[in-house]
């Protein structure tokens, strides 16, 4: 008997309709089971199908450990469930099914006199910048899946799409603005960390973040380029936060804020690059299309444009952008996660060359993307 083939890859010799039918039947199942050279492989597809069938257990028990403020607590050393049952106000037998859920998952352990504690993924949890607030935001997104295929059919109305009202052009309230300027701002260190190990920044000596939010991302990469000049351009509902972060990190001398939309009007001009940092994922294709073409009008002859987002793998799809991402913007009514090839494509049409697509460092915190106006 042939060697069957890796998930995702026709076997040679085979007829791929019959060989899924084969090994979709039980008979054939039961036979891979027992026989030694296919009962390890039998094993580990059988657990990577039953944690897809669990999948929503999973992020719920994420889900309770957030809410009850279980890492942040357990950060601070181990515990013991009577004394954790009393702060989060949950009884210790439904406490226990907890930790032990999150147990499985890797998130905690019980030591040898009964106290529980992080692991090391557990400390990762609660230690992550803006993780937390992510999956308390979750509570959104699960709403709006909660008949999946009618999301996918287009029938329902998805909550997400009130929480980001700047994506459709319309007006922003200052507190709301405030909400997800914090969200976002919280995960922009690590965006800006990969980004900066993926892309060399040298030559560049002015660098203008167009959407930026509160400048979590331009103060990054201003600490790491101490000779470059900054410009951040956004709403102006976000400039009150965007100078104190500034302030605090010491560059208010080499920040200009300009304030404005990106969909109404022209750029600001003097900048040799621009950065569009988790921005055009926010948005349908004709809103990006004019960005970028308002990118290349506002950048020199041989300037520079920095993208950084999260992207589809297009044709070899993947978990980041495939299946968290691509949902997550269809949830939100407009924007997409597009692949590397498409915004590639997009650029090419405002006018860019000289395109490329580093291999990320961490395709589920972002994906680069750099191309050139020609001069």
């Amino acid at each position: 008997m042939a060697d069957l083939p890796a998930p995702g890859v026709p076997a040679r010799g085979w007829r791929l309709p019959r060989l899924q039918r084969l090994i979709a039947s039980r008979g054939f199942q039961s036979w891979a089971a027992r026989f030694p050279l296919t009962r390890r492989r039998v094993r580990r597809e059988g657990e990577a199908l039953f944690d897809l069938v669990a999948g929503f257990c999973h992020s719920q028990v994420l889900m309770a450990l957030v809410q009850l403020d279980l890492p942040q607590s357990l950060l601070a050393g181990p515990k013991r469930l009577a004394d954790l049952s009393r702060a989060t106000a949950v009884p210790e037998a439904r406490l226990l099914v907890l930790l032990q859920a999150a147990a499985a998952l890797g998130l905690v352990r019980q030591g040898r006199r009964g106290a529980w504690g992080l692991t090391h993924r557990g400390a990762a949890l609660a230690g992550v910048p803006g993780l937390q607030e992510m999956i308390r935001h979750h509570d959104l997104l699960y709403r709006d899946l909660g008949d999946p295929a009618a999301f996918f059919r287009g029938e329902t109305v998805p909550e997400l799409a009130g929480f980001w009202p700047y994506v459709f052009g319309g007006a922003v309230p200052p507190e709301r603005a405030e909400t997800y300027s914090r969200l976002m701002a919280d995960s922009q260190h690590l965006v800006a960390e990969d980004t900066l190990a993926t892309l060399n920044f040298r030559g560049i000596s002015h660098l203008m973040d167009v959407g930026g939010g509160t400048g979590a991302f331009l103060a990054t990469v201003g600490q790491a380029w101490s000779g470059m000049d900054l410009t951040l351009f956004d709403l102006p509902q976000v400039v009150p936060a965007a100078r104190a972060r500034f302030a605090a990190g010491g560059l208010s001398e080499r920040v200009t804020i300009a304030e404005g939309s990106f969909r109404t009007g022209a750029l600001p001009r003097g900048a040799d690059a621009i950065s569009l940092v988790r921005v055009l994922y926010d948005h349908e294709e004709s809103t990006v299309a004019a960005l970028l073409a308002r990118c290349f009008e506002a950048l020199p002859p041989g300037g520079r444009l920095i993208i950084s987002e999260p992207m589809s793998g297009g044709r070899k799809p993947e978990r980041a952008g495939d299946a968290y991402f691509a949902i997550y913007t269809l949830a939100m009514g407009t924007g997409k996660a597009r692949s590397a090839a498409e915004i590639g494509a997009l650029c090419r049409a405002a006018g860019f060359r000289r395109v490329r697509a580093p291999k990320p460092r961490r395709a589920f915190v972002t994906s680069c993307l750099e191309a050139r106006k020609p001069g």
